[in-house]
């Protein structure tokens, strides 16, 4: 086809369409984005949405108007997976711009007007896709183009082939990384602290998209729970999720968690299910999806979820040619689950998916963003999506942020364990990784899982946290799954602040010995790691400190005047809630005296 005559296939109604601009079907967005482009014809161009926002639909957009002004002669994709590759090519079809997504070699029939291809395909004959862009005036979209500093050698792999490109456009929902690789034809700029960041030419957050109604809010359903395992000397462990432990610790007791053979993933996985028969009252093709660390696990899932539904799930395990029909065949039925490895990152989109379960202990903020936006699509307004989490410290606090926008940094220096970055080594390479991958750095710590059991934690919705803990499968937990589907935000937020308030109700009015669970509001136990609650404990001791200069009380009188006052146990069986008000306590005396 060509280029000539490609715009004639288009709809009239389809942006791009010359005069562009005359239909206004483009949200608002992204016709901001098409006319910021319009305006300063950039060569390079990088915008920034977040998952779920339509990156596909400005893209193809903007390569319409390109080919039809005769700006550009043909269109590269670069897409990170093979699944996706098929999905830009159906796009493109739809409005009339024909890409091949099985191009290999050679010249292209001149019935295409392009190519689809993976960062893996152009990594491997950088040289091949060069020739093409020198030979006619091309558009290089390179969609989530963090995926090109994934190694040193795939970036300059990206940058060998598209260097000649007349226009590239970039697009990522998630531009930020762990490492300092830059990533290609990304522009940096120094920031305060003289670092250089990315800088993006448009971007579309997650906040902007939820305020325009463009992606659904997503409520969060973490669960703790014991954990018991068995290390490689012999040694017996045990754990509370949530409770303060070291990285070490932490990490095996989040694998215990996510062993199939304990109690913790089938309780979660009944809570997920109950939950989504709750929203397919009101979304009746809602889907749930469960992303799982590897292929073992999946499988495990698969059979639990089968015995709690009587349905059986569809299973996608690689990133091959049968995977993606199962994920298409799922996407356009009315299916209840499906379990996926690895894919999650950017590999599955299935808009009527409405219910997740994070089983993985992929720990990144790329990862988790990505893994989130596979929820967050709305179809209509008043959709929410639900995710169960296990009660990690780090995923609640990705949880609480996903508003936060960040940018990729350059020129920073590591700080050790405890730095800014130190959760966030070898970002990408950890999201994509194989199961051998996976397993192999975890040789020095190997386990055996005992026993795990699931109590129901919290709920984080908006920033903010509701409930006290609940035993699986009681009425207290059932008040939060079987919240309706379809509410508009701030009834979300009213009916949490109510099932709360009905708990803490309930939690009165038993009889003490009942009380086997910490039956606290959920803002009045927040969730530390080790390293947090020591910072606490300096903070309250150097404040004690600070006092015991003002006033010249002994340090162990002013601790027991604050245990009197607050209650609890001595400051070093103190939780982080009881240091918090012993720190607020002690500074309201010192308004005091000032």
């Amino acid at each position: 086809m060509s280029t000539a005559t490609s715009s004639h296939h288009l709809s009239p109604a389809f942006p791009g369409r010359a005069p562009w601009g005359t239909a206004g079907k483009l949200r608002a967005w992204q016709q901001a984005a098409m006319e910021k482009y319009i305006e300063t014809q950039p060569r390079d161009f990088l915008a920034v949405a977040t998952p779920g926002a339509g990156k596909t639909t400005f893209a193809l957009t903007l390569a319409s108007y390109l080919l039809h002004n005769h700006v550009v002669q043909q269109v590269t994709v670069v897409a990170p997976t093979e699944h996706l590759k098929k999905q830009w090519a159906e796009a493109a079809a739809r409005i009339g711009i024909k890409l091949d997504p099985a191009y290999s070699s050679g010249p292209l029939p001149r019935d295409y007007d392009g190519v689809v291809i993976t960062y893996a395909g152009a990594g491997v004959n950088p040289m091949l896709h060069r020739n093409r862009v020198e030979q006619r005036k091309t558009l290089v979209i390179l969609d989530e183009i963090h995926h090109a500093g994934d190694s040193k050698s795939w970036g300059d792999a990206i940058f060998e082939a598209f260097e000649p490109a007349t226009r590239r456009l970039q697009l990522t929902g998630t531009p930020f990384r762990s490492d300092t690789n830059p990533i290609p034809f990304v522009r940096y700029e120094p920031g305060p602290d003289g670092a250089r960041r990315s800088v993006a030419d448009y971007t579309y957050g997650y906040g902007n998209a939820l305020a325009d109604h463009v992606v659904r809010p997503v409520i969060f359903l973490s669960y703790s729970g014991n954990m018991r395992w068995r290390t490689k000397a012999g040694d017996e462990l045990a754990a509370r999720l949530g409770e303060p432990m070291t990285k070490d610790v932490t990490a095996q007791a989040w694998r215990t968690a996510l062993a199939p053979q304990g109690e913790w993933m089938p309780n979660v996985l009944r809570a997920a299910d109950r939950r989504l028969t709750e929203v397919r009252k009101s979304i009746p093709d809602a889907g749930a999806l469960v992303i799982a660390s590897d292929q073992e696990s999946a499988r495990a899932y698969a059979k639990i979820i089968r015995e709690v539904c009587g349905e059986k799930p569809t299973v996608v395990l690689s990133d091959e040619a049968e995977a993606s029909k199962r994920i298409s065949d799922f996407s356009e039925s009315d299916s209840r689950w499906m379990v996926a490895v690895r894919m999650v990152s950017e590999g599955v989109d299935v808009p009527r998916l409405a219910v997740g379960v994070y089983a993985t202990s992929i720990s990144t903020p790329l990862f988790f963003a990505q893994a989130v936006g596979r929820f967050v699509r709305a179809r209509k307004r008043g959709e929410t999506a639900s995710v169960f989490l296990p009660t990690i410290p780090v995923l609640l606090g990705f949880a609480n942020e996903m508003e936060l926008q960040r940018d990729h940094v350059l020129d920073r220096q590591k700080k050790g364990e405890d730095g800014l970055f130190a959760q966030e080594d070898a970002l990408l390479a950890e999201a994509e990784k194989t199961k051998d991958e996976a397993d192999a750095g975890l040789d020095e710590l190997p386990w055996e899982a005992l026993e795990s059991d699931a109590v129901f934690d919290r709920v984080l919705y908006d920033g903010k946290e509701f409930g006290m803990q609940a035993h699986a499968g009681s009425e207290e937990e059932e008040d939060y799954l079987g919240i309706p589907g379809l509410l508009e935000p701030d009834q979300v937020q009213l009916l949490l602040q109510r099932r709360q308030h009905r708990q803490i109700q309930r939690s009165r009015s038993k009889p003490a010995e009942e009380a086997d669970l910490l039956e606290l509001p959920a803002e009045k136990r927040p969730v530390v790691t080790h390293q947090q609650l020591g910072e606490l404990r300096k903070e309250l001791n150097g404040l004690v400190g600070a006092w015991h200069h003002r006033t010249g009380q002994p340090h162990g009188t002013i601790h027991n005047e604050l245990r009197r006052v607050c209650g609890g146990p001595l400051t070093a069986a103190c939780t982080a809630g009881q240091l918090q008000a012993r720190i607020a306590k002690i500074r309201e005396w010192a308004t005091r005296i000032d």
